[in-house]
C-alpha cells in the first residue's frame, strides 16, 4: 500500500528525560570504539508506551545479530521527546536515530537535521517496495512509518438496531440516513460527533478530511500545493454541512476535543464516530457493556476504488549529523523487517509499516483483526504528514469550517479563504 506521490508528502534499558537532554546536546554517539564497535543513540517515546521490557528485547535481538553495533535507548514520554527533538533539530544535535511524528518531518528536513533516507536505501540496495508508506519532502524520503495507528469508523450496534438501521453505513448517503434515524430515536442521542476545537485542531485531519480520503480524494495537487477549491474537497465540506444542517451532529462541536468525542460515544450519546484504534481498550475498560464495532469509513456513493484511512505513526529517521549513517540504516532496516515489524506491531496494538508483516491477533481484541482487514484493503492516508506547520493549517481550516457551520460563510468563500491561508504557508 505504497502512497502515491500526492500522498507521500502528507503520517518512536531506558534512561530519564534529563539524561536524554544531555545526550541530545552531545550530537549523537561518539566515534567507533577502539574495537570497532559503534554505539547508536535512539531517541523515541515508544519504549515509554510499550509493556515494560518488550522494546528492550527487540533491541537485544538486533545487537545479538550485530555485535559490532550497540543501541542506547533514550526513552521518554511523547511530550518530552517532542520538545527535546525540536531543540536538537534546531541546533543540529540530534541523536543518531530518532522517532518522528509526521508533523515534524518537513521542518526537520528543511533545517538539515535529518538525512535523506532515499539515498541510504539505494546505498544499501534496500527493497523499498516492502514499505507500506514513506514520508517525503521535495521527492526525498525523510521518515519511514514503523507502526501505524489507524482511525476507522466506530459504530454503536445497539443504537443502530434501536433506530432500525440494519447494516453499518458504507456510503455517505447511508451514513446520513443512519445518523438521522439515530438522532430521531429519542433522548439526547445524536448520530455523529465532530470535534472542531481550534486549540487542538486535529479534528480537521481525523474527522473532516477523512471523508475526502475515504473516496480517494486529495486536498493537494500532484506537486504538493493546496487544492482546497477542487470539486472533491468542496463535496466533502458540503457533505459535512449537510450533516450539520440535518441536526445529526452532537452539540458543542466548536469547542469539542477528541477526548470529548470518545466520552460521548462511550456514554451512548452518539451512535458513530471516527476514532483511533488506540481507544478500543480504553472504551472497553470504561464501558465493558458497550456493544460496538469498527468499519471502513463511508465513501461517496458510487465510489469503487481503494479507501484511504486516516492514521498516525511511530515514524523513524536518521540524524544528518551522525557519523554512522550506514549502521543507523542497518538498524532501521531491522525494525522494518517482516518478522521484527510484525512483533513490534503486535505489542503496540498497531499495524506494521512493512506491508508483508502481519501482527499476531491471538491475544488481542477481535476488533483489531477487523480493523487490520480494513487497513489491508485500503491505504493509510494523512496528507498533513510532511506538510510545514501542519497544525496551523488545520487550525485555519477549522476556523473557516466553523463559519460555514454557523451560517456566517458559504462553502465556496470558506474554501477560497482556506486556499489563500494555506498557500501563504505551503507556497
Amino acid at each position: 500500500m505504497m502512497f502515491r506521490a500526492t500522498r507521500m508528502r502528507r503520517l518512536v534499558g531506558t534512561v530519564t528525560a534529563a539524561a536524554m537532554v544531555a545526550s541530545l546536546v552531545a550530537c549523537g554517539s561518539d566515534d567507533a570504539a577502539s574495537d570497532g564497535t559503534v554505539t547508536l543513540e535512539f531517541a523515541q517515546w515508544w519504549g515509554a508506551e510499550l509493556p515494560a521490557g518488550e522494546f528492550d528485547k527487540i533491541i537485544s535481538d538486533f545487537t545479538a545479530e550485530n555485535p559490532d553495533i550497540k543501541v542506547k535507548l533514550l526513552s521518554a514520554p511523547y511530550a518530552s521527546t517532542k520538545q527535546q527533538l525540536l531543540t536538537g533539530a534546531a541546533s543540529k544535535t540530534l541523536p543518531d536515530v530518532v522517532g518522528l511524528d509526521g508533523a515534524w518531518v518537513n521542518d526537520f528536513a528543511k533545517q538539515g537535521a535529518i538525512t535523506d533516507l532515499s539515498k541510504l536505501m539505494t546505498d544499501a540496495s534496500y527493497d523499498a517496495s516492502q514499505l507500506a508508506s514513506q514520508v517525503q519532502v521535495d521527492g526525498k524520503t525523510y521518515m519511514i512509518p514503523v507502526v501505524n495507528f489507524v482511525y476507522p469508523l466506530f459504530v454503536n450496534k445497539d443504537l443502530l438496531a434501536k433506530a432500525g438501521v440494519e447494516k453499518v453505513p458504507a456510503t455517505r448517503s447511508e451514513f446520513l440516513d443512519a445518523a438521522k434515524k439515530i438522532s430521531a430515536s429519542g433522548g439526547d442521542v445524536k448520530g455523529w460527533a465532530l470535534p472542531l476545537d481550534t486549540a487542538v485542531p486535529n479534528g480537521v485531519q481525523n474527522d473532516v478530511m477523512s471523508w475526502l480520503w475515504a473516496s480517494g480524494g486529495s486536498m493537494l495537487t500532484d506537486d504538493g500545493k493546496p487544492n482546497l477549491t477542487s470539486a472533491p474537497v468542496k463535496s466533502t465540506i458540503e457533505y459535512v454541512k449537510s450533516l450539520n444542517d440535518a441536526g445529526v451532529i452532537a452539540p458543542g462541536s466548536l469547542t469539542m476535543k477528541e477526548q470529548d468525542k470518545v466520552e460521548k460515544f462511550s456514554n451512548g450519546q452518539v451512535g458513530m464516530m471516527i476514532d483511533s484504534l488506540a481507544h478500543i481498550n480504553l472504551i472497553k475498560e470504561n464501558k465493558p457493556d458497550l456493544n460496538f464495532e469498527v468499519a471502513a469509513l463511508p465513501a461517496e456513493d458510487g465510489y469503487t476504488g481503494e479507501r484511504g484511512i486516516p492514521y498516525a505513526s511511530w515514524g523513524i529517521g536518521i540524524s544528518d549529523s551522525t557519523k554512522h549513517k550506514a549502521e543507523a540504516f542497518k538498524f532501521v532496516s531491522y525494525l522494518m523487517s517482516q518478522e521484527t515489524n510484525a512483533k513490534l506491531s503486535t505489542i503496540a496494538n498497531g499495524f506494521p509499516g512493512n506491508k508483508n508483516a502481519e501482527p499476531d491477533f491471538g491475544s488481542s481484541d477481535p476488533l483489531f483483526k477487523t480493523a487490520f482487514d480494513i487497513y489491508q484493503q485500503g491505504y493509510p492516508a494523512n496528507e498533513f504528514v510532511g506538510l510545514p506547520k501542519s497544525e496551523d493549517l488545520m487550525r485555519s481550516f477549522a476556523e473557516q469550517l466553523q463559519l460555514v457551520l454557523t451560517g456566517k460563510s458559504s462553502v465556496d468563500d470558506a474554501l477560497a479563504k482556506s486556499q489563500e491561508n494555506w498557500s501563504s504557508v505551503i507556497g
